[in-house]
């Protein structure tokens, strides 16, 4: 006999809970198909060496969960924030395991509908129907209005290079020590896998090489939390101070046997084109993972990206050539590759809160917007820089999520952590007059920890850290846009101090707010507001007057994450 439901989540990763919570709340008809035995299986043997690169900062200078889930980047999204990761572990950077039974422990807190066992072999559509037909490993069949795939990455990523499958792969390379004692190993990749397994080297080799054709991103430079993280690269050191070993920018041309050893021939890139032979005792590739179509019928194959590593989508993650497709997790990354935080479940897990929010509204953005009450531009302020004090998912997903504030008649309706990038594609591009609220970081082409600051409202276009921007739309198109002055905690207002600083510029930390925060953006809304706005933002200097403004309150079923 043939099930049907709504929603079919595919996964019972972080993502895949994170959606099953969000619609368990809202009482939609769905489940959760994991083709194992438990959740989180991906973290049960990722990463090899069990340590985690996201953070989980138990102790920070505010009381305020909203606030802290900015530097919880492991905890899924409650309403209540009544389970964080911290439950589990107080470690800054935790083990896998401990994630494991986080998830573990999530999915029979909330008694989500999880169906274990659940092996999908293949999804298909009859002519006609739109229905998605899920034939599964030993069972009925399963029907869907909606999929979502949330089933992370597939299969290790395989450069193609001639006589590759003479190398290690990440997913199985031994990690004893040992193994590596004496000898010259050769390392495929830069990203954060390949300096694990170098740094596992590192003490026993006789060398240690990595190669790739682009040069080491560091995290803390590029700002983005994929590139390489600081508790792996203590090669770069022994690199830098002639220890033998290196990280080569090159294109491995080809792998072969050569006697007892493997001969990589490299053409590197920063050296006219020099081309070498290389012998090594061990070729290891660590070239990340790739979104895996398999189960998908020809017919219904989701177009993909970034040479087939990740589904292509639009800005609300459905599939561009297959309706009623969507993807979560790591798998919607694509749109903000090496940005913001969406290949993070501190990153996902608000893209996938969203997602819930527009299927729930029938794949309408309005699902994301809260209720309305009463406020003068005084107060519309107020609650913008209320929401960059306290707002954890534009904070995370920084350039990626944004808040819209769009003028009706004489109210501004206020939706939630929508796709920025849907603007520039034709959302509410029927709108006069629309507010966009983003964090962004600055350019700055120096060393970062040199950055020329200009710490002056005047200048905040030159804010090179993170900080909020409030843009102006008008039918789709940018007409001005106000930088908030950068703050190092992330408090733009005096009611977000926590008494840590005591004055700034000269004053007192409540005025020094007011007038480099606070004045300054009670003028560009006045300035850049149309009809009776503009007049209720002359009328408020004098405190007459009130607009109608959708405002997010924890006691309105808001979602401030």
């Amino acid at each position: 006999m043939t099930a049907h439901y709504q929603f079919v989540i595919l996964g019972a990763g972080a993502a895949g809970l994170q959606a099953a919570y969000c619609f368990s709340k809202a009482g939609a008809d769905y489940c959760v198909l994991e083709k194992s035995d438990s959740v989180g299986t991906f973290y049960k043997k990722y990463p090899r060496r069990r340590q985690l690169i996201s953070f989980n900062r138990t102790n920070t200078i505010f009381d305020c969960p909203k606030i802290n889930l900015r530097f919880d980047w492991n905890s899924l999204l409650t309403d209540d924030y009544s389970f964080p990761f911290s439950s589990i572990t107080d470690s800054l950077y935790p083990s896998a395991d401990d994630l494991v039974l986080y998830l573990e422990s999530f999915a029979k807190r909330y008694d989500l509908a999880i169906q274990y066992n659940h092996n999908v072999l293949k999804v298909s559509r009859d002519p006609g129907d739109s229905l998605f037909q899920l034939t599964i490993d030993g069972r009925d069949n399963i029907t869907a209005s909606t999929l979502i795939v949330a089933s992370g990455f597939g299969k290790p990523f395989i450069p193609d290079i001639p006589g590759i499958q003479l190398a290690e792969g990440y997913e199985d390379v031994d990690l004893d020590p040992a193994s590596f004692k004496n000898k010259k190993v050769l390392i495929i990749g830069k990203g954060n896998s390949a300096f694990e397994i170098a740094d596992l080297a590192l003490e026993q080799s006789s060398l240690v090489h990595m190669a790739s054709p682009k040069a080491v991103k560091l995290a803390w430079q590029s700002r983005h939390p994929g590139h390489v993280r600081a508790n792996h690269v203590r090669l770069l050191d022994s690199y830098q101070l002639k220890l033998l070993n290196g990280t080569l920018d090159c294109n491995v041309l080809s792998i072969s046997k050569h006697n007892d050893s493997l001969k990589a021939v490299v053409s590197y890139v920063h050296a006219d084109g020099e081309q070498e032979e290389l012998l090594y005792d061990r070729i290891i590739r660590c070239a990340g993972f790739m979104f895996d179509p398999c189960i998908f019928d020809p017919s219904l194959r989701p177009h993909t990206v970034l040479g087939g590593k990740l589904p292509a989508t639009t800005p609300f993650w459905e599939s561009v050539n297959v309706s009623d497709l969507f993807f979560a997790g790591t798998l919607t990354q694509a749109r903000d590759f090496k940005k913001s935080s969406s290949a993070f479940i501190g990153g996902y897990r608000y893209n996938t809160r969203t997602l819930c929010k527009f299927l729930l509204s029938g794949k309408d953005p309005d699902g994301c917007q809260v209720p309305a009450s009463s406020l003068d531009v005084t107060s519309f302020a107020a609650l913008i820089l209320d929401r960059c004090n306290k707002n954890s998912a534009l904070w995370a997903q920084f350039g990626y999520l944004c808040d819209l504030f769009i003028k009706r008649g004489d109210r501004y309706d206020h939706y939630q952590e929508l796709p920025y990038q849907a603007i520039g594609e034709g959302l509410f591009s029927s709108e006069e007059n629309v507010l966009s609220l983003t964090f962004e970081w600055g350019e700055w082409s120096g060393d970062v920890m040199e950055v020329q600051r200009h710490p002056t409202a005047t200048k905040a276009y030159t804010n090179v850290f993170l900080h909020p921007i409030v843009r102006r739309y008008r039918y789709g198109s940018i007409l001005a846009e106000h930088h908030i002055l950068e703050d190092l905690f992330g408090v733009y207002s005096a009611e977000g101090e926590q008494g840590n600083v005591l004055s700034r510029g000269g004053l007192p930390i409540d005025e020094y707010h007011e007038v480099q925060h606070v004045r300054p953006l009670i003028d560009f809304l006045g300035r850049n507001a149309s009809g009776s706005l503009y007049h209720d933002y002359l009328l408020s200097l004098s405190g007459e007057t009130p607009l109608e403004l959708s405002r997010a309150d924890s006691s309105d079923g808001s979602w401030d994450g």
